[in-house]
């Protein structure tokens, strides 16, 4: 009995003893639960407006165009911004875009510059897929496309004003 009981108080000292350290050291307060259940602000992912794909900001061929009312729109690739461009009426009356596109960017692909599209020179036919398919890649200016192309291929270096609807379609079948 004696044991019992010795083991007994053990055991009753050591958890008032680990209670009262736990007291000392515990400054945080407990809010009770109100009953009402809240969501979490979760960021939605940027969404290309032609294809429906997240916008991946780390790309090599990611492109954007600043709107008439200020706001920029994200793009996978020089053909899903080219496509919109192109069709902007399709996309506002859709409302994918929100206003007309103003300026169009894209970055060299050689050293990612940001760049305005209609300075750029875009290389056609390279082993490069974007991430829809066959693409354009643009570059700072045709010394950086020979070099690209000496490196990736391609069939054809174009200016921005070689960019049109046609080309477009042919690169989306």
């Amino acid at each position: 009995m004696t044991k019992h009981f010795f083991i007994g108080i053990m055991l009753l000292l050591g958890t008032s003893l680990l209670s009262a350290s736990d007291a000392n050291t515990t400054t945080a307060t407990v809010t009770p639960f109100t009953g009402k259940i809240q969501k979490l602000a979760v960021k939605q992912p940027l969404i290309d407006p032609a294809y429906n794909m997240p916008i991946d900001m780390k790309s090599k061929l990611l492109c954007e165009a600043t709107l008439k009312n200020g706001k920029t729109v994200y793009f996978v690739s020089v053909k899903s911004m080219m496509m919109v461009y192109l069709h902007q009426d399709y996309f506002k009356k859709h409302k994918l875009l929100e206003d007309d596109m103003q300026t169009l960017y894209v970055r060299d692909y050689l050293t990612g510059e940001k760049l305005e599209a209609p300075k750029a020179v875009y290389v056609f036919g390279s082993r490069i897929i974007g991430p829809h398919g066959d693409d354009l890649i643009p570059l700072a200016n045709e010394t950086k496309a020979k070099i690209f192309e000496a490196k990736y291929g391609g069939h054809k270096i174009l200016p921005y004003t070689r960019i049109d609807q046609g080309l477009i379609r042919y690169l989306d079948m």
